[in-house]
């Protein structure tokens, strides 16, 4: 077994997080062994090492005699070690750095993520209509500038800038609060889909984990770590997008923040951010000013299309009558034959075109 091996099976011990893990490799290097060595160290060398607690040394050694002195285990290969080529050392700047990361989408969007080359938009789930048309503007020029666009794939804010991001022919990236067998919400089944096959889904947790409502709150360190710059569109006083911008702080990443209604809830937070010195942003080519071409400018360049593509709804007319129908996303594979993924890409690129619209029960209307 590997070291990547070693390194999956010492972290999925459980009782050891971050901070146990960390001590972990800090016996390791003062006594220059690896983590292989320390798994078969006795448990009376290696509490003397750690000094942790009884019960936690007894969970280790049960774990220990559970696994054998030469364990096998099957190591994801969608997860991501900070022992990794492209694992982004921004990870390990946090407070709290993140053990692995499991992925899933095109694995040659990691290197812009590695070097801080992306943009992260965020702001809140009920959004103004203006909110929801800046964020949608925002992705779209990013994207045709070559920037990734980073969001956490909430309603609102961050569904508009994604929406805009995949119409432009971008690279959108979703850092999830859920492993990546979950979709939350459920609505999003069909966009999380688009953003897997276009760009990239990451998440902190493996696919299984209990989803708790801290891991939503978790998830904005990530999504600033891989990001140069922070865009906040719209949000009020009690959202996590203030935590995203606060994070942003800490690590020196500008923090851009779209003027909202005075007057209006949802804007409270996002105007006051403002008001602490954030820099107003007033039009999406502003920021490219500031930016400049995005890590993927030349390549856009090199596939832009000499001419545009029939229309979704031309291309699958029986999808059309089918939505028209009522059915749901799973009648509607069953009913053309087609998988639900490629069903789900068909539709987001009809709700992309304006030809149809969700609805809840993961149904959609023609409009």
């Amino acid at each position: 077994m590997g070291e990547r091996g070693w390194w999956w099976l010492w972290i999925s011990c459980p009782g050891l997080g971050f901070a146990r893990i960390r001590a972990l490799r800090a016996v390791a290097q003062a006594h220059q062994v690896t983590l292989a060595d320390l798994w078969s160290w006795p448990l009376l060398r290696l509490q003397a090492a750690l000094r942790w607690p009884d019960s936690l040394m007894a969970r280790v050694e049960s774990y220990r005699l559970r696994k054998g002195m030469s364990p096998s285990l099957l190591v994801p290969d969608n997860a991501l070690f900070p022992l990794d080529q492209d694992w982004p050392i921004s990870f390990d700047l946090l407070k709290r750095p993140p053990l692995a990361v499991h992925w899933s989408g095109r694995k040659q969007c990691w290197p812009a993520l590695s070097a801080q080359k992306a943009v992260a938009v965020v702001g809140t789930r009920r959004p103004s209509d203006h909110g929801c048309r800046m964020a949608r503007a925002l992705g779209e020029c990013l994207a045709r500038a070559g920037w990734p666009v980073v969001s956490g794939l909430a309603e609102g804010i961050d569904a508009a800038s994604h929406h805009g991001c995949l119409a432009a022919g971008g690279l959108p990236v979703g850092v999830l609060g859920t492993p990546l067998d979950r979709v939350y919400p459920p609505e999003h089944e069909a966009l999380q889909a688009q953003v897997e096959s276009a760009g990239l889904l990451l998440s902190e947790w493996p696919c299984g984990a209990r989803v708790q409502r801290s891991n939503f709150a978790l998830r904005n360190r990530l999504l600033v770590s891989v990001s140069c710059a922070l865009v906040v569109v719209e949000c009020p006083e009690t959202s996590g997008s203030l935590l995203s911008a606060q994070i942003a702080r800490t690590q020196n990443c500008p923090v851009w923040v779209v003027p909202g209604d005075a007057l209006r809830w949802s804007c409270k937070g996002s105007n006051g951010l403002l008001q602490e010195g954030a820099t107003p942003l007033l039009s999406p080519e502003s920021l490219l000013d500031v930016l400049g071409p995005g890590p993927l400018a030349a390549a856009r360049t090199a596939s832009m299309p000499l001419e545009r593509s029939r229309s979704s709804s031309e291309r699958n007319p029986s999808l059309l009558r089918c939505v028209d129908q009522g059915l749901t996303l799973e009648q509607l594979s069953a009913a053309l034959s087609c998988s639900p993924t490629q069903v789900a890409h068909e539709l987001l690129q009809l709700e992309l075109e304006g030809v149809i619209e969700p609805k809840p029960g993961l149904r959609w209307r023609s409009v």
